[in-house]
Order: structure tokens, then C-alpha cells, then sequence
């Protein structure tokens, strides 16, 4: 499944696995809005470009975790037991903003490269949760934050099957 149709091409296999390219500022804004929204999970889009080698990221755009605010998330995406998710350990996006986002992105010549979001006092590993909740060929930046401290940041995609979160190279340059 893609959004919009801006899902990245997938990777030459006789080039090797792509990798994610981010620079220092923004993976900045990843660890900041991480921190900043602690303790619960945070959520943004990366935006940019697949060049077959690698994911160029143009672009961190941050977003509102709906599960904080309970009564919306549950007219989006209801949960069976509110109890036991909530925006400490679930992030939501709405889709009205996930849907303006890939419009201005599409108008710019962009696409939607993946998602971050955090994991508070938890480590930067894919839930089960994420796993289920994933598509292939989008990376899943996920960044753990110990105390309200941003920590280990990692990088994932969902193999073509969609059984498996493999860990994807992150990039940082200039």
C-alpha cells in the first residue's frame, strides 16, 4: 500500500540496500520534537527523494500524535481497550494532515520517503505494533528517548513481504 502514490521506488538488488541520507539539522529536528513531546510518542513525515542508491531526506516535517488527545484519536482509528494505548506508547496521524502533507510535497517534486516517530524510555526497536503497522519501501526512523533525553536513533523498512522489519543504514552528512 502506498500514500498517494509516493511510495519510493524499490532498491536495485545488484546495488545493494538503500540507505537513508539525513544531515545533521535534521536529525536535529527528529531528536528535538522526540525530547520536546516526551513522554509521549512523537510523529513526523520525512520527505525527499529515491535515487535507486539511496533516500535523500529534503525535508522533516513534524507532526501532532493524535493519541493525545483521546476523543479525536478514537473517531480516527477507535481502539478496542483505550487503556492500554495511548499517545505514551501509540502515535497516530491524522489523515487529513497526512494528506495535505503529500499534496505540498507533491507540488515541490517530493516524495514521501517514511516516517519517524519515538519510543519513550523504551529502545529504538520496531514494536510488533510498528511491524504490523508498516509498508514496504518506507524507511521507519525511531528514535528512543530515556527520561525525556533523545537517545539511540535507528532505521527500518518492512521487506517485501511485509513480514520483517530489517534495519536500513542511516546517512548522516554535512
Amino acid at each position: 500500500m502506498t500514500l498517494g502514490g509516493l511510495a519510493p521506488k524499490p532498491p536495485n538488488p545488484d546495488k545493494g540496500p538503500m540507505a537513508l541520507e539525513l544531515n545533521h539539522a535534521q536529525m536535529e529536528v527528529i531528536r528535538r520534537h522526540a525530547a520536546q513531546d516526551y513522554p509521549f510518542e512523537c510523529c513526523g513525515v520525512m520527505l525527499g527523494k529515491a535515487n535507486g542508491v539511496g533516500k535523500v531526506v529534503s525535508e522533516i516535517v513534524p507532526l501532532k500524535n493524535l493519541r493525545q488527545d483521546p476523543a479525536r484519536a478514537q473517531e480516527w482509528l477507535p481502539l478496542d481497550d483505550p487503556t492500554r494505548e495511548s499517545g505514551r506508547n501509540r502515535f497516530l496521524i491524522d489523515p487529513l494532515e497526512q494528506l495535505q502533507v503529500e499534496k505540498e510535497a507533491r507540488a515541490r517534486g517530493q516524495d514521501v520517503l517514511g516516517y519517524y516517530h519515538s519510543h519513550p524510555d523504551h529502545p529504538a526497536r520496531p514494536s510488533i505494533y510498528d511491524r504490523e503497522h508498516a509498508w514496504p519501501r518506507f524507511s521507519y526512523v525511531i528514535v528512543s528517548v530515556e527520561q525525556g533525553i533523545a537517545r539511540e536513533l535507528t532505521c527500518w523498512v518492512l521487506d517485501e513481504k511485509g513480514e520483517t522489519l530489517c534495519p536500513e543504514q542511516v546517512e548522516v552528512v554535512g
